[in-house]
């Protein structure tokens, strides 16, 4: 599968911005997808997950309440919403589909090899 993400960009904390990531190679409606980020000096983080069907959502504890998570099968695309953003949330936020069809939310949160695709940079100022 190929990840795409975009929508990142330079905001004032308290800012929102909406992240998209368009996937192509499979079927994309059968595979969780998940929202992972580095900050620069950091390891590779989870974010926020989403089932196949849309129905099951995780958080990372640091995000929950200010970031929501969401797809449109139809179209390809994993979205994240963030808002009342932090400069810590500063990073690159990347995309990854599960292994497995059908695999749980809560499955993305442990941190695989996932082909996590090109980023997008994300920066909040203070």
């Amino acid at each position: 599968v190929q990840l795409q993400a975009s929508g990142g960009g330079l905001v004032q904390a308290g800012g929102s911005l909406r992240l998209s990531c368009v996937a192509s190679g499979r079927t994309f409606s059968s595979y969780a997808m998940g929202w992972y980020r580095q900050a620069p000096g950091k390891e590779r983080e989870f974010v926020a997950a989403i089932s196949w069907s849309g129905s099951s959502t995780y958080y990372a504890d640091s995000v929950k309440g200010r970031f929501t998570i969401s797809r449109d099968n139809a179209k390809n695309t994993v979205y994240l919403q963030m808002n009342n953003l932090k400069p810590e949330d500063t990073a690159v936020y990347y995309c990854a589909a599960s292994f497995h069809p059908y695999a749980t939310a809560q499955s993305m949160g442990i941190m695989r090899g996932y082909n996590y695709g090109q980023g997008t940079l994300v920066t909040v100022s203070s």
